[in-house]
């Protein structure tokens, strides 16, 4: 965690709650700060205060999400007890929780979406959020078959893009059918595979 994030007022950390939620819901061209402002009762000049940009703001909330994923990857690598199946249990995690709501997905695959249209930082920062995951997806594969858990069809830095693109993918897929089985199913048949014959 950074030092800023911990410094933060409270004032901006519901800010970037609420923008975060704006993103993974409405993407990141389709909201504004009079909208953080409605929601919160505060003025516009007050989220200036703090994120004087739009592209300071979402930049802050990618580097949040960023900091809580890192962590959360770490202590899942960092537990050489677990087998690789149950540490890719723990990385889909997230994905099942967005599928619960009606409407969010990967904050960052949110705004993959949008790439073209974003500012030059905010491009980069989730840019880094996709080949951290699949450098740490290849990672885990490669451990799964050093250790005879997994058993791969394609080379592990090919599965770990297959992998975390089946993923992204099945979130927006069951955003607009609104059938979780979308996730399930994904998750389901990457277990299969991995885990090879029977």
């Amino acid at each position: 965690m950074t030092t800023a994030t911990r410094q933060r007022s409270e004032t901006a950390e519901q800010i970037l709650d609420l923008a975060e939620t704006l993103i993974q819901t409405r993407g990141y061209s389709d909201f504004s700060y009079q909208d953080i402002a409605d929601a919160l009762g505060i003025r516009k000049a007050s989220i200036h205060y703090h994120f004087p940009s739009k592209a300071d703001l979402g930049v802050a909330v990618v580097n949040r999400y960023i900091d809580r994923f890192d962590a959360a990857l770490a202590q899942v690598a960092g537990d050489e007890s677990q087998s690789s199946m149950a540490m890719l249990n723990l990385y889909v995690q997230p994905y099942l929780q967005f599928a619960r709501t009606p409407d969010r997905v990967c904050l960052c695959g949110a705004l993959g979406g949008e790439m073209p249209a974003l500012p030059e930082e905010l491009r980069a920062r989730v840019s880094h959020f996709f080949t951290t995951h699949q450098a740490w997806l290849t990672k885990l594969l490669k451990r799964g078959v050093a250790r005879g858990e997994f058993h791969l069809p394609a080379p592990a830095p090919k599965v770990a893009r297959a992998i975390f693109g089946a993923l992204q993918g099945a979130l927006l897929v069951k955003r607009a059918t609104g059938d979780i089985s979308q996730i399930n199913d994904v998750i389901a048949v990457i277990k299969l595979q991995l885990a090879g014959p029977a």
